[in-house]
């Protein structure tokens, strides 16, 4: 059995004629995208001689279409980040050894940049065919997702058909999901938020699912009113735009049940907005790339505000000391992970894999705390910490509290070289109606935070560099000369 395409076909066999993916341009049922998959999968299968495809779409039917014809052709899907440079796409695409690119005519001059064999995604392409599922094992490649690249080039990251289709399922377990359930999609596909939550799970659990290639918070909340969609998973900065709309259509979100919040902190802030606003509590949840990507999320009837809820069904998170100790309830440490989700490791990066993989669990990196009840906090990434004076001082802290400033929509926290203290706290704000002047929230910091954490130095912004997603790019702030 075909853990991902079974799925599909029994959905096309029980509801031929119900609609199960939707864009502006083209819309499905279940039999006409098992059909168009399975047909696209024969042309794949003609162009391409290796194990790898490429796809450069945005959040879209066709997209949707493109990733299970790679199943139905014995391929791994590779979903390309249009938004990095052709080069760096380049560089993924030799290192996923890719013969071919399924794309759109939007990317027609991207995708010739790259110099590959494409096969467009239109009428001509998106035909019925039928070809009977391949067989495959829990542990081959069901995608390979590459990670942002934060430092260096994009790593690879080699997930399983058991990591993906396991944490397809315990999404659904932990939310209580049904196939009555409604869908937006809007991460790009990229993203392992979005192709989790927009691509597989819609799929496995036999739902509609509605996709826009590109975020506005206006046509998402009228798309979440029209389409009646109950499950909107996003990042952060994409909820804080929508508490920034000016006009909304009256309970244009009543049906959402499930505003689902990852890849990103969720600032306290944003969330008392929204919830006040719209009168539904965002779920933030955690995870990375490398867990498939939901490793923990609150739920309706399981939440604390603060913490990033449970481990999700067949996922373990703990605390661990400096010497890789598991620490009690509510002691702060590096957060490890444990679980089917985990991915197999980077591709072409064994040296890379095994510092993060120990003994089966994940290093992820990040620094947090697990309470009694199970309840996850996440409080900083070791990556990010600065030591100013000699004290340990995590950004997300610092961050929270510029946020819970009325006029602050928006703030990114970085360190910056200091000849007296070794680092130096450098903020990044953007206004939230009336400008507030640096004194204002320097002052606002020093009612609420230790001295040391409070900074230096901090700029008002109109924006502030962002990734494919909105997530705030901190590498790509600048922090002034600070002594």
């Amino acid at each position: 059995m075909h853990p991902l395409l079974e799925p599909l076909e029994r959905y096309a066999r029980d509801n031929p004629d119900r609609p199960v993916s939707g864009d502006q341009s083209l819309q499905l049922t279940g039999r006409q995208l098992a059909a168009c998959a399975a047909g696209l999968a024969e042309q794949i299968r003609q162009r391409s001689d290796r194990p790898h495809v490429g796809i450069l779409a945005p959040a879209s039917t066709a997209g949707l279409v493109a990733t299970f014809a790679c199943y139905y052709a014995g391929r791994t899907p590779v979903p390309l980040n249009f938004l990095l440079s052709p080069e760096v796409i380049a560089e993924v695409a030799r290192d996923a050894e890719l013969d071919l690119l399924l794309t759109i005519e939007h990317f027609a001059e991207l995708a010739a940049a790259l110099g590959l064999p494409t096969l467009p995604l239109n009428a001509d392409t998106l035909i019925p065919g039928k070809i009977p599922p391949p067989d495959v094992r829990a542990d081959d490649l069901a995608a390979l997702i590459y990670t942002s690249g934060t430092s260096g080039l994009p790593k690879g990251v080699e997930l399983t058909f058991d990591n993906l289709a396991g944490n397809a399922a315990a999404c659904i377990e932990h939310f209580r999901m049904e196939p009555s359930h409604v869908f937006l999609s809007v991460l790009p596909f990229f993203h392992a938020f979005g192709f989790t939550l927009g691509v597989l799970t819609p799929i496995v659990l036999g739902a509609r699912v509605w996709h826009l290639p590109r975020f506005s918070p206006l046509l998402v909340a009228e798309t979440i009113a029209s389409q009646q969609v109950t499950i909107f998973p996003a990042v952060a900065s994409m909820f804080a735009a929508l508490c920034r709309l000016k006009e909304v259509p009256e309970n244009a979100l009543r049906n959402l049940t499930y505003p689902i919040s990852g890849g990103e902190p969720l600032p306290a802030s944003v969330a008392l907005r929204f919830a006040e606003r719209f009168g539904r509590p965002i779920l933030e949840g955690y995870g990375l790339t490398e867990t498939s990507p939901v490793a923990s999320c609150n739920a309706p009837w399981a939440r604390k505000d603060g913490s990033v809820g449970q481990p999700v069904p067949g996922m373990e998170i703990w605390a661990v000391d400096d010497d890789g100790k598991r620490l009690p309830a509510d002691e702060e440490g590096e957060l490890q992970i444990r679980g089917h989700s985990v991915m197999r490791g980077y591709r072409n990066r064994p040296e890379e894999t095994a510092e993060v993989l120990r003994a089966g669990a994940l290093r992820t990196g990040d620094v947090g705390r697990v309470d009694a009840d199970g309840f996850v906090y996440i409080t900083g990434r070791a990556k990010e910490m600065l030591i100013v004076a000699g004290e340990n001082v995590f950004p997300r802290e610092i961050e929270e509290v510029l946020c819970s400033h009325p006029a602050v929509a928006e703030a990114a926290v970085i360190g910056a070289p200091c000849e007296l203290r070794g680092e130096a706290v450098v903020a990044f704000v953007i206004a939230e109606g009336s400008e507030p002047s640096p004194l204002e929230l320097r002052s606002h910091c020093r009612r609420h935070l230790a001295q040391c954490k409070v900074p230096r130095h901090i700029e008002v912004c109109q924006d502030l560099p962002r990734g494919p997603t909105g997530k705030i790019l901190k590498r790509a702030l600048r922090p002034p000369t600070t002594d």
